[in-house]
């Protein structure tokens, strides 16, 4: 469990326990010598860290032969760091497996599609599925576990880092031994089962013998979707295997310790994050603004709502994110004066008990070494290390927060990573119409106007649940929208969903398949648009990528009717009771038009005064403690909030309103009542 940061004058970590607001970075010894050690120590407790992540790459600096363990400088280093009440959350370092095992174990490198290995030099060079990596994972991590397992510097475990960020798929002969393995267990061993899922009957691609079933490689053409979807399981399934290995071994030697290891939400990629954040204790992300995304912060926020919704109410952390530019974007545009504090701020307003950075001290050479880092390397005299060091002190200001949560929001994104999966996959009507895409474009949406939002596996209580996209989904999927529909929830779900099941097989009867009654429609076709098309709405919305022939049933209301465009004259958007279909894809204005109409209808609270547009304004409570409103202004002109109480970044009582200027950051501890 989490415990906040004693206040000034209280011991600076209480033993064995994580601090809260955890505030640090990740931090690599290995590329510096003994005195540097020391001064970093020193400035780390001049900047307020009170955390760093340790480890993360320093296998071959603790193995640097096989079975050859020297610890002597890992062991420095956490003794320096305890001394100096920092705490230690200690990785394992498999991301990074050493030259050495590559060496002796090429078999363990990945391969791609079409066959071509990937060499060693760089890290997550290596196969989920190989035995030899497992097993040589699985030493290292018990060999640090017993040695550190009840360090009291150590007070959480980090495992690995960034899974299948580099190596999210392989299809080496090892992997398609485990993915047939995979597939019997999955399939009962019936691989008649397997040929129906995958409708192999197309093109006679039919299986006699599970010896023929391979990896989707690379071919003379398509492929079918259901081995494509049961191939992204499986490699899935393969990352989360090794994490759980090591998961286990940490909990054996070190009891009571979080283990964690760092998510990536915002890439939306084939890691299924529902699954994967019910087997750690602490949920921790990693968060990288796209430098020259305009609205960068709207992009903060769906991580963060997402990140919170992993949560589901345990407690989570941003693990990294950069103080001033990255160094793997196409041109990395560094971070305006103050950017630094918005982003990390903006991360605790919605949730987080903790923001860390990648990284500590700037590396000097290696691929990273353009990142910016909380020491620069023009060390002390900076502007970044200024900010870094005032933020430290911001984030102490900030104890009383800890521990609070965001109250459930009225309004969820449904996130289903393998429709997601299932409709980005190639041979679809558009490429254009990505799940992904739609999904970011609703958050956004969302985050401009101010209408705070939970991201969500499931409907659950919410009072407005948006479904911008469902291609393929389950009976019980349908299921659950349809008694979330019965039970007075206002649901609006977007264009070609309801199609096909978990395998890509199309449901049968008319579209929309599984969702054609709770919706009280049939589509008739569907009309993709040719590149840069638009469609106009007779309600003044516009839509891009999509439309469709939709026939409402009797009873089904029709809000808004294409003007132009193939499907002219026919409905757009209809409503069937509280169930609402649009069948275009509305570009950014139409739905800053449409969402508030959906909300007040719902019942929604408006956002308050003065959220929106830049201004993000949310709410953490804890009951018996109090609330606390926190204004991020991303704009460039003063913001008008309405908010009573203590700021506490200033000490200043306000009521009413605050003016929180462009910029910067308002934290207050509302008045009760």
């Amino acid at each position: 469990m989490l415990t906040p940061v004693p206040r000034p004058g209280e011991p600076h970590l209480l033993r064995g326990r994580v601090p809260r607001p955890a505030f640090g970075a990740d931090y690599n010894p290995e590329q510096w010598d003994r005195a540097t050690w020391q001064e970093d120590v020193r400035l780390m407790r001049e900047a307020g860290v009170n955390l760093v992540s340790l480890g993360v790459f320093a296998w071959s600096w603790v193995e640097p032969e096989p079975d050859v363990f020297d610890f002597t400088g890992l062991d420095e280093v956490v003794a320096l760091l305890h001394g100096a009440g920092v705490a230690v959350d200690l990785a394992t370092p498999t991301a990074a497996p050493p030259r050495w095992f590559s060496h002796a174990h090429p078999e363990s490198l990945p391969v791609t599609a079409d066959g071509r290995g990937l060499a060693p030099g760089s890290r997550q060079a290596y196969c989920p599925s190989s035995p030899v990596y497992r097993d040589r994972a699985a030493r290292i991590t018990r060999r640090l576990a017993e040695r550190y397992g009840d360090h009291p510097a150590v007070v959480m475990w980090h495992i690995n880092n960034e899974y299948a960020n580099g190596n999210a798929l392989c299809w080496c002969d090892i992997s398609a031994r485990a993915f047939r393995d995979w597939l019997r267990t999955e399939y009962g061993d019936d691989l008649d089962a397997l040929d129906d899922r995958w409708g192999t009957g197309v093109w006679g691609m039919r299986h006699s013998d599970w010896e023929h079933v391979i990896p989707p490689r690379t071919s003379t053409g398509a492929l079918s979707p259901g081995l494509w979807l049961d191939f992204y399981r499986f490699c899935d399934a393969e990352h989360l295997a090794c994490f759980r290995a090591e998961r286990d071994i940490v909990r054996a030697h070190s009891p009571g310790r979080p283990v964690t290891t760092n998510f990536m939400t915002s890439k939306l990629g084939l890691t299924d994050y529902w699954r994967w954040a019910r087997e750690v204790d602490i949920v921790s992300n990693d968060h990288y603004l796209m430098s020259e995304d305009p609205d960068r912060g709207a992009d903060l926020a769906l991580a963060a709502d997402l990140t919170r919704g992993l949560a589901d109410g345990r407690p989570w952390m941003l693990m990294e994110h950069s103080t001033s530019a990255v160094q793997w974007q196409p041109r990395n545009i560094a971070k305006a004066p103050g950017e630094m504090a918005r982003n990390t701020l903006s991360h605790l307003a919605r949730g987080a008990d903790g923001a860390m950075f990648f990284q500590w001290r700037q590396s000097t050479r290696g691929p990273e070494k353009w990142h910016s880092a909380m020491l620069p390397h023009g060390g002390e005299d900076t502007r970044i290390w200024r900010e870094a060091k005032a933020l430290g002190g911001t984030v102490a200001a900030l104890a009383d927060v800890a521990g609070s949560t965001c109250p459930p929001a009225e309004i969820a994104l449904l996130l289903d990573y393998e429709a997601m999966w299932a409709l980005e996959l190639p041979h679809r009507p558009s490429s254009d119409l990505t799940y992904s895409g739609v999904l970011r474009d609703w958050h956004r949406a969302l985050w401009t106007l101010g209408l705070f939002c939970d991201l969500v596996p499931a409907p659950g209580e919410q009072r407005l649940l948006l479904v911008p996209s469902l291609y393929a989904l389950s009976a019980g999927t349908a299921r659950a929208l349809e008694e979330y529909a019965a039970g007075g929830g206002h649901l609006v779900v977007g264009p070609f969903s309801g199609l096909t099941d978990p395998h890509d097989r199309v449901h049968p009867g008319s579209y929309p398949g599984a969702l054609r009654d709770l919706l009280g429609l049939r589509v008739d076709e569907y009309l993709p648009l040719a590149a840069g098309q638009a469609v106009q709405l007779d309600d003044g919305s516009a839509g891009r990528v999509w439309a469709e022939r939709v026939l409402p049933d009797p009873g089904t209301e029709v809000e808004a009717r294409f003007t132009d465009g193939p499907a002219a004259g026919g409905p757009a958007v209809v409503r069937h009771g509280d169930v609402r279909y649009l069948a275009t894809r509305p570009d950014a204005a139409s739905l800053l038009r449409l969402l508030p109409s959906w909300a007040a209808r719902a019942g929604c609270t408006p956002p308050v005064q003065g959220a929106g547009h830049g201004v993000e304004v949310v709410r953490r409570s804890a009951p018996g403690r109090g609330t606390w409103l926190f204004a991020v202004n991303h704009t460039r002109h003063p913001a008008r909030v309405a908010a009573t109480g203590v700021d506490l970044l200033s000490g200043v009582h306000r009521s009413g309103t605050i003016t929180v200027p462009a910029g910067e950051v308002a934290v207050v501890a509302e008045d009760s009542g």
